[in-house]
């Protein structure tokens, strides 16, 4: 099974939520072509008739804002690809991660997934 997927947070309101909408991609390039065909297409409710959408890129991510305006109500989603890092019940998840982001450079200079130890 892959540790790559697609999340969707949605905001409408005081409502908040996170949902996978995919996952179980065998590599980032497949989550990421997943991604760019669903800010297209995504509805956070079955009961939106869609009026308009903006799509917004973060710079330098695999990260998108979706607003959706409705008939009677505007939701804000953000769509980004997720790595699978860590799993309890599969200790090699985490093992292998971590082979991969020691063979890339410049890993110390983006956010740490590890917990430190004595944590």
């Amino acid at each position: 099974m892959g540790r790559w997927g697609v999340v969707a947070q949605v905001h409408q309101g005081e409502s908040y939520r996170t949902e996978f909408v995919c996952r179980g991609r065998e590599t980032k390039r497949q989550a990421v072509e997943e991604l760019r065909a669903l800010v297209h297409t995504y509805l956070p409710s079955k009961n939106i008739i869609e009026q308009w959408r903006h799509v917004y890129r973060f710079a330098g991510q695999e990260t998108y804002l979706v607003v959706v305006k409705g008939v009677m109500s505007k939701w804000e989603c953000t769509l980004s690809v997720v790595e699978l890092v860590a799993d309890s019940a599969d200790p090699a998840v985490a093992e292998s991660a971590l082979r991969e982001e020691d063979a890339l450079p410049g890993v110390d200079d983006g956010p740490q997934d590890r917990v430190p130890p004595g944590y």
